[in-house]
């Protein structure tokens, strides 16, 4: 499938950050310029407060932020004053940390000690000293990328994963990114170290950029926008990570017909903050989020049943499980999601629904799993938070 990435201004101050797939809008985050997130962020973060009944602490950062720390993420942190191996963390520790998730709601920051450098190719993890490969690689490229992997002399504390991106893709792309990550590992374990408590040692790239880097890159077709400054800022991204790809970029320049018109992203947008979506068939689906879990109700609407109800039906569940993905990626809905389906009378309908289910969220950047079809016939669906949906993002933008 081609794809293209396409990055404009929806309004003053905020940035469009839209994937297309085949000419379909599949994600869609919105980015107010003016306001960087901190998620990805590396601190020298400062312990507070340690809750033993929920095995937390609580570590601050800049600007006397407090975040959220599970003690089980806390297994083999850096930090900044040697401890013997094996000692609990405590109160007054000073340690590198990094933003895992953003602030949700009435939820503080989340920060893991597990920190983890992001490349085209590679993922260098600190504390997991583990070598792992994309499970979506193919049986041959995961024999030869895993043997070059054991090749490369990493510490002990250091892991590396090797990304689905880097199928097909010679050594010596591969040495440079690596050379690249051992640069920031040399940094963090040494000279980041020596910095003042709650001090940002690492930002993150801002989450339009790593959208680039995440993006599949055999499907890449095109990379788009209409403002200047983003695309010298994409032109010197693309020159220094992912040099191979700087053809892909393109500036968008007629003015009389805008960026965002042409690709019909308003109305893309207003569909994906809506709580009806209309599907080809006549059927729909009604997206509700609440506190605890998000709940899809799959409706046959206009769909004229016909002779054959149960085929019908069928098809309409099978619409849906693709459309209700789609709908994940694209309003960035996670955590617990239940997916209420037309019933359907045979079992094996039900297993193929949620083959299907299972297949299109292989597609998801985030991780995201089908569990079940309860005794109720409800779909249970989990996916990984990290950031804000598109409503709260909207919200934050004042588009709502």
């Amino acid at each position: 499938m081609d794809s293209t990435r396409l990055f404009t201004c929806i309004q003053e101050g905020v940035l469009a950050d839209a994937l297309y797939e085949d000419g379909k809008l599949m994600e869609l985050s919105l980015h107010p310029l003016e306001h960087a997130s901190i998620l990805g962020n590396i601190y020298i973060g400062k312990v507070r407060n340690i809750v033993k009944n929920i095995q937390a602490a609580f570590v601050e950062i800049e600007n006397g932020m407090l975040c959220y720390l599970p003690l089980e993420d806390a297994q083999a942190p850096v930090y900044t004053k040697p401890k013997k191996e094996g000692q609990p963390l405590v109160q007054g520790d000073e340690l590198l940390v990094q933003v895992s998730r953003e602030a949700v709601k009435t939820k503080q920051p989340s920060v893991t000690t597990k920190i983890s450098m992001n490349g085209k190719y590679l993922v260098f993890t600190i504390g997991n000293g583990k070598l792992g490969c994309s499970g979506k690689l193919s049986g041959a490229e995961k024999t030869r990328l895993r043997q070059w992997g054991q090749e490369q002399k990493l510490p002990e504390d250091l892991g590396m994963i090797i990304r689905t991106n880097a199928s097909g893709v010679a050594e010596e792309d591969l040495n440079t990114e690596f050379v690249r990550l051992m640069e920031q590992y040399t940094y963090l374990k040494g000279p980041a170290t020596h910095r003042t408590a709650c001090s940002c040692v690492l930002r993150a790239r801002p989450a339009y950029l790593s959208s680039v880097l995440g993006s599949r890159s055999n499907f890449l077709k095109e990379i788009l926008t209409d403002d200047k400054k983003i695309y010298e800022e994409l032109s010197a991204f693309l020159q220094e990570e992912m040099p191979e790809d700087c053809n892909k970029l393109r500036f968008y320049e007629d003015r009389s017909y805008p960026l965002k018109a042409a690709w019909r992203l308003e109305k893309g947008m207003d569909e994906a903050l809506s709580t009806k979506v209309w599907m080809k068939s006549g059927a729909y689906l009604i997206i509700e989020p609440t506190e605890a879990l998000t709940v899809i109700d799959v409706n046959t609407g206009k769909c004229v049943t016909g002779k054959n109800k149960q085929e019908t039906i069928r098809k309409i569940n099978l619409e849906a499980a693709k459309e209700t993905a789609r709908q994940l990626r694209l309003r960035n809905l996670s955590g617990i999601i239940i997916v209420d389906f037309v019933d359907m009378e045979d079992p094996e309908d039900e297993q193929r629904l949620l083959e299907t289910m299972r297949e299109q969220l292989k597609y998801d950047p985030m991780k995201a799993a089908a569990v079940d079809i309860t005794s109720l016939g409800l779909m249970e669906v989990t996916r990984k938070k990290q950031r804000k949906t598109l409503k709260e993002q909207a919200k934050e933008c004042g588009i709502l």
